[in-house]
């Protein structure tokens, strides 16, 4: 009984400040409603929104030049006829797909 008690093991495991210790650890690890494994899941989240964030920026510099480029009247019907399959009153639109575009 005597080697239990000198054992370090046993010292740490009724030591009621290693106690309180390690109930602290527990309680901000995993019960906690700050606790880290919400806090890495946050983090997760906010990485994807910043690289969702990044994408919707290039796309919106991306309209900003289309939107400039159609300020010209000229860019505004080519783009019409290329996007749209728009045409001129006597005018005819010839679509041409290739066998590897064909679904």
């Amino acid at each position: 009984m005597k080697k239990l008690f000198k054992n370090p093991w046993f010292k740490l495991a009724t030591n009621l400040y290693a106690l309180i210790g390690i109930f602290f650890v527990v309680w901000m690890v995993f019960l906690d409603s700050n606790s880290l494994l919400i806090y890495f899941s946050l983090e997760r989240k906010l990485s994807e929104l910043e690289r969702q964030k990044s994408t919707l920026e290039e796309s919106i510099a991306l309209d900003r030049k289309t939107l400039l480029q159609l300020s010209d009247s000229i860019e505004m019907e080519r783009y019409a006829r290329e996007r749209y399959l728009m045409k001129r009153k006597n005018e005819d639109v010839y679509l041409i797909e290739y066998a590897d575009t064909i679904n």
